[in-house]
């Protein structure tokens, strides 16, 4: 076959093209993240750590690569809201959204908001106008197309929700941040801490979550699933299993990490696939779901196991609250059916039935607590057992990749016996100091202990844990304070033991006031507002009381007036004759005659009556 002129030269640039592009790497995903960080509030102590967060984070963002990485600090609402609709625009056509905010954050009625510097949120209806929402967040990434990423560290103990004045009695004030189930697909929302739950500040520069962000968010080729799975286990182990970091949504099957793997310049054979660790990974996925259905796929792919032991267990915790809820609901309406009969004056007979009916509920839903409590506390120590097994693997792991030798020169003799003897043993976790403090700091959270958490286990602590199992029905063993312990408290959200205020104050919510009574009343013994009596005058004698009733004008006495006697008559007429002499009575045999007097006497032109006696 004759070849046509200057072919050598058209083959030599087909092939040199050709060779280009599949040399020439795969366009890069194009990457953007909005940092905030608010330190300095105006209305409430500022914080310490979130602005140091904040730039830790992006400079961390910014040495892997992103495209554009805006941080921005302590702004207040109307800049906060600005800087999301700059934020929306660059996202339109990035392929991986990233928004990481550090300040606080609050709960009210299931809805999760952020709080700029400048919020005052007297009310509880205010955070509906100085604070932005969660979903304010997610429509600003809604443009990005592979990655959504909310990374809050936004769970500290929040000053307002103490404070705040609520307008409705049923609005609930959640601690730390409620529980969210993303609608789009593509979407990751990470807290510093599980729902429900407060995360630390921090004692250091950082936050213990940046601080195991900073580790691992940024890992080469690390799926961001697993990048979060390290950050959890960093963060319990250097708070002593007090914080979780949880992961709310879900991604599709492939890995999805923020950084590129390195372009590898020869293909390395695939480790051998480890059931064990592909098990663990799985069960963390279900066990983030928290449902049936996760778990139960969970069970159907791995029914035999270590971690098919602890998705059974998560199961008969769900069962146990499940049938927890339907007793309460059953014992609800049997105590609404009985009062219902009482109000309408019901035959005897139902009223006896109804009674019967609230009774067995209420025994069926006090049983459905029990066990539920049961549930709980089997499954919070099977996995205190899981972190303790998985860090002494750590551990293990970590000290035959330094060398046996190493080992062997830097234990001593004794310690190696002892050593040897415990191997197989699991970690026994945190020290028993820090347990007793975090028990403390837990009581203290749900208002059953007044002092502090330093640590020592005291009468004081003891009868606030027996108060503790008063008011949550539990029956903790107040004479130690134990893990089961700890993750017992940690499942109530909210205050369990009432408030109790000092003279003067009364409880108002979460917190005391002072009792303002009106003006002519006083607070009396029952802590209550009782109109104070007026005092009446009272006489005094003082030393110149002669003096002043001698100046005092004297009041004449009344003088009895001069009775005159008269005698008794007679048992004659009964005719009494007076005259000059006096009155006496007429004699007998005599009589009265009216005369006038003879002119010129003393009584000249008078007359009267004179006994006339024959």
């Amino acid at each position: 076959m004759t070849k046509p002129p200057g072919f050598p030269e058209l083959y030599r640039w087909v092939v040199a093209a050709a060779l280009l592009l599949v040399c020439q790497p795969a366009l890069a995903d194009k990457r953007v993240a909005l940092v905030l960080g608010n330190s300095a509030y105006r209305n409430v102590a500022p914080l310490a750590n979130p602005v140091n967060d904040g730039a830790v984070v992006a400079a961390t963002l910014k040495d892997a690569g992103f495209d554009v990485v805006d941080f921005r600090q302590d702004l207040p609402a109307a800049e906060t809201r600005r800087a999301l609709r700059d934020f929306a625009d660059r996202a339109r056509d990035a392929d991986i959204a990233v928004v990481y905010y550090a300040g606080h954050g609050i709960e009210v009625d299931g809805g999760n908001y952020l709080i700029p510097v400048d919020a005052r949120l007297e009310r509880d209806t205010d955070v509906y106008d100085e604070a932005l929402s969660l979903d304010r967040i997610l429509i600003a990434i809604e443009p990005a197309k592979r990655l959504r990423l909310v990374i809050l560290d936004a769970c500290r103990d929040n000053p307002f929700a103490k404070r705040m004045k609520r307008t409705v009695a049923s609005r609930a004030i959640g601690q730390g941040l409620a529980k969210v189930e993303p609608t789009s697909p593509n979407v990751l929302i990470a807290y510093s801490a599980k729902a429900g739950s407060t995360a630390a500040d921090g004692d250091g520069k950082n936050s213990p979550f940046t601080a195991a962000l900073s580790q691992h968010l940024t890992t080469p080729g690390l799926d961001v699933r697993r990048a979060f799975g390290f950050v959890r286990d960093d963060v319990l182990r250097s708070t002593g299993n007090r914080q979780e970091p949880f992961v709310y949504g879900s991604l599709g099957g492939e890995d999805v990490p923020l950084v590129p793997a390195p372009a590898r310049v020869a293909p390395v054979p695939a480790p051998a696939p480890n059931p064990q660790a592909e098990a663990r990974r799985d069960y963390e996925l279900a066990l983030q779901l928290g449902n049936r259905s996760a778990l139960n796929a969970f069970l159907a792919q791995y029914p035999d196991g270590f971690y098919a032991n602890l998705a059974r267990l998560q199961l008969e915790k769900i069962a146990a609250e499940e049938a927890r809820v339907a007793a309460t609901e059953k014992a609800r309406m049997a105590e609404q059916e009985r009062a219902r009969l009482a109000a309408e004056g019901g035959q005897k007979a139902q009223q006896v039935r109804a009674e019967s009916d609230a009774r067995a509920a209420e025994q069926a839903r006090l049983a459905a607590e029990k066990a539920k409590q049961i549930a709980q506390e089997q499954a919070a120590a099977a996995e205190h057992k899981r972190a303790a097994a998985e860090q002494a693997l750590a551990d293990k792991t970590v000290v035959d990749k330094a060398g046996a030798d190493k080992a062997a020169a830097a234990t001593p003799p004794a310690a190696e016996k002892d050593k040897g003897t415990g191997l197989a043993s699991l970690d026994p976790g945190p020290p028993p100091s820090d347990i007793t403090k975090s028990v403390q700091a837990e009581l203290r959270r749900v208002g059953c202990l007044t002092g502090a958490a330093d640590g020592d286990w005291n009468a004081s602590s003891q009868r606030s844990l027996t108060l503790f199992n008063r008011y949550a029905g539990t029956r903790l063993d107040a004479k130690v304070a134990s893990v089961d312990t700890l993750d017992a408290v940690k499942l109530k959200s909210s205050r369990v033991c009432p408030l109790v205020c000092e003279r003067g104050y009364k409880a108002d919510g979460d917190r005391c006031s002072k009792i303002a009574c009106a003006e002519g009343s006083f607070l009396n013994d029952d802590k209550e507002c009782e109109k104070r009596r007026e005092k009446k005058p009272v006489a005094r004698r003082d030393s110149d009381e002669r003096s002043t009733r001698a100046d005092r004008p004297v009041r004449e006495r009344p003088r009895p007036e001069a009775t005159i006697s008269r005698p008794k008559a007679a048992t004659g007429s009964g005719q009494i004759v007076c005259d000059s002499v006096g009155c006496r009575p007429v004699a007998r045999g005599c009589h009265l005659e009216y005369r006038t007097l003879a002119q010129g006497g003393p009584r000249e032109g008078g007359g009267g009556n004179v006994q006339i006696c024959n």
